[in-house]
């Protein structure tokens, strides 16, 4: 079975909502390196309020940045059974010091997962998304709408829309991901690491496929 597993895909394809149906069923530990990043943000850290400057633009943070997170949370000792990596490696050079922190070790990576998802859909994604401000539930103004608008069925915590889920930020984020993300595909596809899975898809049906895949 395939078990350490980049995730891959533009913002808003789904790659959170998956991570977390796999973690379900398989026991993968989710290293996000937005969650990290939004995290240290909530703790006032340095580096987290450093990253949430970026975030908000929309822009990527810096790689020595992003290295340095990922590479302190992958030796941890915590993968037995293996891991979901989203939302790094995001450019080439990442890409290789990622192959480095890994090589030759158990975290060595299985295979990439790409989500795939034209641009109009996620603009309709995002730009709908809610958060719980106190749980962090997600919700969506029109396809997981909470039961009393604004407030958090879990919880009953406020539903706010992040800084980034603006249509200006995402646009900002997409031209990101075209010029600085999207050439991993081919990164990763040269070494034969590559499987690309339609995400607009019904969520049920693109996760028993991916399962299907991953048992395969």
């Amino acid at each position: 079975m395939k078990k350490n597993i980049i995730l891959m895909g533009p913002p808003a394809a789904g790659k959170g909502t998956l991570a977390k149906k796999l973690l379900q069923k398989y026991g993968f530990v989710h290293i996000s390196t937005g969650d990290m990043f939004r995290d240290a943000a909530k703790e006032g850290t340095e580096l987290g309020l450093t990253a949430k400057e970026y975030i908000d633009r929309g822009d990527l943070v810096p790689d020595d940045i992003t290295i340095g997170v990922v590479n302190e949370r992958l030796h941890k000792g915590d993968l037995g059974n293996g891991y979901l990596l989203d939302g790094f490696p995001r450019t080439i050079h990442q890409a290789e010091a990622l192959a480095e922190m890994v090589k030759g070790s158990s975290s060595d990576i299985d295979v990439v997962i790409n989500l795939e998802c034209d641009e109009a859909e996620l603009v309709r994604r995002v730009t709908g998304r809610r958060i719980c401000r106190n749980c962090g539930a997600p919700y969506h103004i029109e396809t997981m709408k909470p039961k009393v608008e604004g407030v958090c069925d879990l919880c009953g915590g406020e539903l706010y829309q992040r800084a980034d889920d603006t249509e200006e930020a995402l646009k900002n984020r997409l031209k990101n991901y075209y010029t600085q993300t999207q050439p991993l595909l081919d990164y990763y596809d040269n070494l034969g690491l590559l499987k690309s899975f339609d995400s607009l898809k019904g969520s049920d049906e693109l996760f028993e496929e991916i399962c299907e895949f991953i048992n395969g």
